[in-house]
């Protein structure tokens, strides 16, 4: 392991030079055994997202879309025995990615890194018949540069200007990613980075979309696509700036008013994002994550049920409230998941997913029983996204559950039993009996030579 200071700036070269030096040799690199590990982890997860993603709306209107795009020799697509541009493939992976809500998210940084990271370093793997360690390798440079970007732009920066950092981010991680399956030198990774910062944009009107495509564009496709297609046109030859973060008209004052240049390369080669990333277990916005925890504690240990429910209020920070309030999407609506595990007694991934269910009797009455409250307490409390459920119940009793870390957070993270029960519950009964066999290939990464052994699951 290289120490972060041998990729600190040096007399006047600029944080540019230490990226892109760091990331042109990153695939060369050991990693601690715990950062291979959690990898893994958050490649199997991301990889189920989309495999059950293919079956959702969103999933099903990208492939669609996906046969109007020319077809070459390139990379797969979930769910389809098509191969297209690296690019494009990217694209439509990650939209499928997010489409389901189950990736993973970073909570310093604000982003969904896998739905964007992994479709990108999949299409360029595919691309360059690169092997499992390369793309394991790939997709950890990649959370590095996502987070950091973020964490230097200022997400509160980020969210004033009306942008969003998932898209932000996600193109300079999938960038990153892809630039170094492509093998791109230290000196043209620079022009990776000055391509992909002319690509890079997105706003935050996702909060607005009513059926998940746009958020779905935003979070994965989108950066998925910027990345993949600045590695591969400087890959070509093409060229660009080469210091885009620096300068007159720089990435970093277009984006935010007080950038944190710095935090770029701190830590880099020694401190690993992917380890400081969340694996979500429920399959919902991040938002609803600790609410669902409580009341899965209040239905088993106070007896909490359908039948015993007089009224739930649920403290949410207030900041992420009309996020998950009263969406049309029922697994980022936080009431009708609630109302969902009271009516069936257990939370499931096909009930959250189905649209019918917003309009079922029973789960539109036990809505009506659910009140949203922001809290200014939680909004500041650490870990962030806590959140407080209190139900009065019929034997005149109110009781409270807080939860402080769901599992699978930073702070209380999954095994790989618990990363393995989480993806048989999601592909076990798409994937049949080429389930385990899949689980093997992805933690068996280091035995595989070309990547592409991985279509025999996903196409």
């Amino acid at each position: 392991m290289l120490a972060s200071t041998q990729f600190a700036p040096v007399g006047t070269e600029t944080e540019i030079v230490p990226m892109a030096n760091y990331a042109a040799v990153a695939l060369e690199l050991p990693l601690p055994d715990a950062v291979v590990e959690k990898a893994k982890h958050h490649i199997l997860d991301t990889l189920c997202a989309m495999i059950t993603g293919v079956h959702l709306h969103v999933g099903e209107m990208a492939l669609s879309y996906s046969n109007t795009l020319g077809s070459v020799e390139g990379a797969s697509v979930v769910g389809s025995d098509r191969l297209l541009h690296p690019a494009d493939a990217a694209m439509i992976n990650g939209m499928i990615a997010h489409a389901d809500e189950t990736d993973d998210s970073h909570p310093a940084a604000i982003g969904h890194p896998g739905c964007a990271i992994v479709p990108a370093a999949l299409a360029a793997a595919e691309h360059n018949g690169r092997s499992g360690v390369d793309f394991l390798k790939a997709v950890v440079l990649g959370y590095d540069y996502y987070a950091r970007m973020n964490l230097a732009l200022g997400p509160d920066h980020i969210y004033a200007r009306g942008h969003g950092p998932y898209s932000i981010g996600g193109s300079w991680g999938a960038a990153a990613a892809a630039g170094a399956l492509y093998g791109i030198d230290a000196e043209r990774m620079r022009y990776v980075f000055s391509n992909v910062a002319q690509q890079t944009s997105g706003i935050a009107t996702w909060m607005r979309d009513v059926d998940h495509m746009e958020k779905a564009f935003h979070f994965g496709g989108l950066p998925a696509r910027n990345g993949v297609a600045a590695a591969a046109m400087i890959a070509h030859g093409f060229n660009g700036t080469d210091d885009v973060i620096h300068g007159r008209g720089n990435f970093m004052d277009a984006f935010s008013d007080a950038p944190q240049r710095n935090l770029l390369v701190d830590g880099l080669g020694s401190r690993y994002e992917i380890i400081l990333t969340n694996i979500k277990k429920w399959c919902v916005g991040s938002p609803i994550q600790a609410a669902l925890d409580s009341l899965e504690y209040l239905m088993a240990e106070e007896g909490v049920d359908r039948d015993t429910v007089v009224s739930v209020e649920v403290l949410l920070p207030s900041h992420v409230l009309d996020v998950v309030e009263d969406r049309g999407v029922p697994d980022i609506n936080c009431r009708h998941c609630l109302a969902l595990m009271l009516v069936d007694g257990r939370f499931g991934f096909h009930a959250s997913h189905d649209y019918t269910r917003m309009t079922d009797p029973a789960v539109v009455a036990m809505k009506a029983k659910i009140a949203l409250l922001p809290s200014e307490e939680l909004a500041d409390a650490k870990p962030i996204r806590q959140a407080i459920v209190r139900a009065k119940l019929v034997d005149g009793r109110t009781v409270e559950r807080r939860t402080y870390a769901v599992k699978g957070v930073v702070e209380l993270p999954m095994d790989r039993a618990d990363v393995v029960l989480k993806a048989r519950d999601l592909v076990g009964s798409l994937l049949g009996e080429r389930t385990d066999a899949f689980f093997d290939c992805v933690f068996g990464l280091e035995d595989v030579s070309d990547i592409r052994v991985l279509r025999r699951f996903l196409q």
